[in-house]
């Protein structure tokens, strides 16, 4: 939950609950807590190493710019995160994000098929969205 403070700029740690003793984890350790970023409320889990996370499930961060993109594409792969591809990552814990610039979803969108395609096709070459790559294939 500190991590993801240092990520999200409008984002507090709220109630933290430990293990006690003789639960399924360490006695002390953290079993749940509450962290609001940019006003959702989240409870993260820690199941330990019995359950880890999977692309089933991503959050996305929408960006209206290149230095948005930049920034939080930075921070989430900080310290043993990686790169996926198509504006995809997944952070140090192996949590799934979609760095996404608002414009993709009109350029996919857009009535002209072709440009559209073109759009597609030079996303589907990338790691973290070019906001400017995507405009001049449009």
């Amino acid at each position: 939950m500190k991590f993801y403070t240092t990520v999200f700029k409008n984002s507090k740690i709220g109630k933290v609950t430990r293990y006690p003793e003789g639960a399924p984890g360490p006695a002390g350790s953290v079993m749940t807590g509450s962290i609001e970023i940019e006003g959702q409320e989240f409870v993260p889990l820690n199941g330990g190493p019995l359950f880890k996370f999977t692309e089933a499930i991503s959050f996305v961060v929408n960006c209206d710019t290149q230095a948005e993109v930049d920034d939080y594409w930075n921070k989430l792969t900080a310290g043993g995160g990686q790169e996926v591809e198509c504006g995809w990552l997944k952070d140090k814990f192996g949590l799934s994000w979609q760095v996404v610039p608002t414009i993709l979803p009109k350029l996919l969108g857009d009535e002209d098929r072709d440009k559209s395609k073109r759009v597609m096709d030079a996303m589907l070459k990338m790691k973290k969205i070019d906001i400017e790559g995507l405009k001049r294939v449009a």
